[in-house]
């Protein structure tokens, strides 16, 4: 039988462990102990710093497996790229890894590729916050180069914010450095892209529906795009460059756009993984196959468009949102109180005596729906009709 390992445990990772098995490979998760939701799916668990390439790397050789894949989260992708050159397997390359982990070395690639993104400023000490302060329109986006979902991202109105953003990057971190960016004022939008054998396959562009904090934090997406044929057209080729300029190859690809209030795409950034918020999902219900099954064939060496060729001919609308709380609490209970049939996944995490946190960000979520319909504003108004049908329950 041959042998895939799975970089990573949490609950995104679960639909790939699932899907791996159901596909007859010997699923290895590869993780730190813990009780994380992956590891009950798994046939076995490789207890191992993901973050570490080398470490991976080594429990990749002992394992002897044939394949290595990960989605939703971007700890590991650096070790998925260390393996795949190592031991010539199918999947990104470390150094396209390398660059789309790191946000200084992504925008310097963006430059290069003639890539539209925001003017931005590399920040090392305070003579350098001082000098991007004066240099760029206000207000700016402090952005740590090496954090993921939304963390170490701060809105900066003044250099009062700007400053304090400076020193909560620096203790949440790994680098010293950070980034100064023109803040660009408009909706968040993104895409889903997929590349193999140095042909793209697909970008998908989706709709964002994001959570208003210290950053914007993404709670569901939505598909087809709501916006022009022109404007679609124009995230399609941004994408294209933005994937060309990173060098990502055999790999799903994230990818976080911005739509300008003036109609301008801006590229914000992209990773060489899966995106998280339901989007595997997203892109299997709008084109009618599995995509995690596409994300598992490629990493172990056949063929994804034999997948992909069997796609719908007529996209199917779909969209998809968390379940939240807006207190803390210890749950009591939570139930969904809908059946329709238009209901594709209905996913609840919590559990009674969870100690359950206001949301924040993703790690507050409670559990996610995916609906389809005839549109994408049918499929919104579902979601908020299911919304109120929920009901979340607390001890006194």
């Amino acid at each position: 039988m041959k042998r895939i390992m799975i970089i990573g445990a949490t609950q995104t990772q679960v639909p790939l462990v699932k899907t791996a098995k159901r596909l007859g490979y010997y699923s290895i998760v590869a993780g730190k102990k813990g009780d994380y939701p992956a590891n009950e799916f798994a046939d076995e668990l490789c207890d191992v710093d993901i973050s570490n390439p080398e470490n991976v790397l080594e429990a990749a050789k002992k394992l002897n497996i044939d394949g290595i894949a990960t989605c939703c989260m971007d700890l590991g992708i650096r070790s998925v790229g260390k393996v795949c050159d190592a031991l010539d397997f199918v999947g990104l390359s470390e150094n396209a890894a390398i660059l789309s982990n790191n946000k200084m070395l992504m925008k310097k690639a963006f430059l290069d590729g003639d890539v539209h993104s925001p003017a931005f400023m590399q920040i090392k000490d305070e003579e350098d916050l001082e000098k991007a302060w004066r240099s760029l329109s206000h207000p700016v986006v402090m952005k740590a180069l090496d954090l993921q979902a939304s963390r170490g991202i701060y809105v900066c109105e003044d250099f009062d914010e700007v400053n304090k953003a400076f020193a909560e990057i620096r203790k949440l971190s790994r680098s010293s450095e950070c980034l100064m960016e023109e803040f660009i004022r408009g909706i968040d939008i993104g895409a889903q892209a997929f590349v193999y054998n140095g042909k793209i396959l697909f970008v998908l562009p989706h709709n964002d529906e994001v959570f208003h904090g210290s950053a914007n934090k993404p709670i569901g997406h939505s598909a087809p795009l709501i916006a022009s044929e022109s404007i679609k057209s124009e995230v399609i080729c941004q994408c294209e460059k933005a994937i060309r300029a990173i060098g990502l190859d055999n790999c799903a690809v994230n990818i976080d756009l911005l739509l300008a209030d003036d109609g301008q795409v801006y590229m914000i950034e992209l990773t060489g993984r899966a995106g998280a918020t339901c989007l595997p999902e997203l892109v299997s219900i709008y084109y009618g196959i599995d995509y995690y099954e596409m994300i598992i064939e490629m990493a172990m060496g056949n063929n994804p468009c034999e997948i992909f060729d069997k796609h719908n001919d007529s996209p199917v609308p779909n969209a998809s949102r968390f379940i939240m709380s807006s207190q803390d609490g210890i749950l009591k209970n939570l139930s969904v109180n809908d059946t329709g049939s238009d209901i594709e996944v209905l996913q609840i995490f919590a559990k009674k005596g969870d100690k359950i946190c206001k949301f924040e960000d993703g790690k507050d979520r409670l559990g996610q729906i995916v609906v389809k319909g005839e549109s994408v504003e049918n499929c919104i108004k579902r979601l908020d009709e299911i919304e109120k049908r929920t009901e979340i329950d607390f001890e006194c």
